[in-house]
């Protein structure tokens, strides 16, 4: 396959390095800052127990041309609407998009842009960060995509794709309903992020305190509850593996969203949180907890714009 990898950062660049190592057609579209670091340093990844570099293929904007077979488009949402503009050269008749954003607004964008039939539905599960040095640093040794078609059920074009990412030593699956994984990443997303927003500090350090495992058991209920009011239940194996992860005395995780809040950065805010509750009061699910987080959130945007 010709792969197009979207953005070189912490998720695509990870996952772009694998397929680059193991020989795939795989070509990084970022911008020309990043494009210059990369062809200065490479791309790096370290953290547990890693320390390699690749060469990577890079294309900017102005220099695409398609199509390709497959797209990963590993963006922050606030690059959303321009990434649209950029992949539009690479996306054919035949060509598949696996977005690997949080929430499920982008599908909205992504089916109105490029047609249902070119979207897959997409969730990647990894704990990954940009160091200084615009380096990709393991934080966990998680590190798996999941994907399938948004009408659900399985097809030829998923298990050729899982096929080809299964052989770079990428770990995919291909659920029967992959907006339920979807749903049930938000989930964990919006859990994780709004408790260290509104904590400013890591899940280990709420833990330890009192009320901590009350608040993050709290917040776990109100996200997990707009998903089954929309009709995708996060199993209880899956919560109670969420509520165990984000309650392990000690642990250093933080949400990439508390890390841009904490850089100063814009955050995804409205990507992450914003749909959600709007989701909620649709379906009349009370999210107190949630609407604190987003209201904070938003109090960050305004001051960063203004800045």
């Amino acid at each position: 396959m010709k792969i197009l990898v979207v953005g070189a950062g912490a998720t695509g660049g990870y996952f772009g390095a694998r397929l680059a190592q193991a020989d795939k057609d795989v070509t990084f579209l970022v911008r020309p800052r990043r494009a210059a670091a990369l062809r200065e340093r490479g791309l790096r990844l370290t953290g547990q127990g890693q320390d390699e570099t690749i060469t990577p293929r890079l294309v900017t904007a102005g220099e695409l041309s398609g199509p390709y077979d497959l797209v990963l488009l590993s963006v922050k949402a606030t690059a959303l609407d321009q990434a649209l503009d950029d992949i539009a050269p690479a996306v054919g008749p035949g060509t598949a998009i696996v977005p690997l954003l949080n929430g499920l607004a982008h599908l909205r964008q992504l089916n109105a842009r490029f047609g249902e039939e070119a979207v897959l539905g997409g969730v990647a599960r990894i704990i990954t960060t940009l160091n200084g040095e615009g380096d990709i640093v393991r934080l966990a040794p998680v590190a798996s995509l999941t994907i399938g078609e948004q009408k659900g059920g399985p097809s030829p074009r998923v298990a050729a794709i899982a096929a080809e990412l299964g052989d770079a030593g990428i770990d995919t699956q291909q659920p029967a309903d992959i907006l339920s994984a979807m749903w049930s990443k938000w989930v964990l997303i919006s859990t994780l992020a709004g408790l260290t927003c509104l904590m400013r500090g890591t899940t280990g350090d709420v833990a330890a305190v009192p009320g901590g495992r009350d608040f993050v058991a709290a917040l776990l209920a109100e996200s997990a509850g707009v998903a089954a009011a929309a009709g995708h239940p996060v199993p209880k194996g899956e919560l109670d593996a969420v509520a165990a992860m984000l309650t392990k005395a000690g642990s250093p995780l933080t949400a990439s969203l508390y890390r841009d809040v904490t850089l100063g950065a814009p955050t995804e805010v409205e990507h992450v949180f914003g749909d959600l509750v709007a989701r909620a009061r649709l379906l009349s699910v009370a999210t107190p907890l949630l609407d604190l987080a987003t209201l904070s959130l938003r109090v960050h945007e305004h001051r960063t714009a203004a800045g």
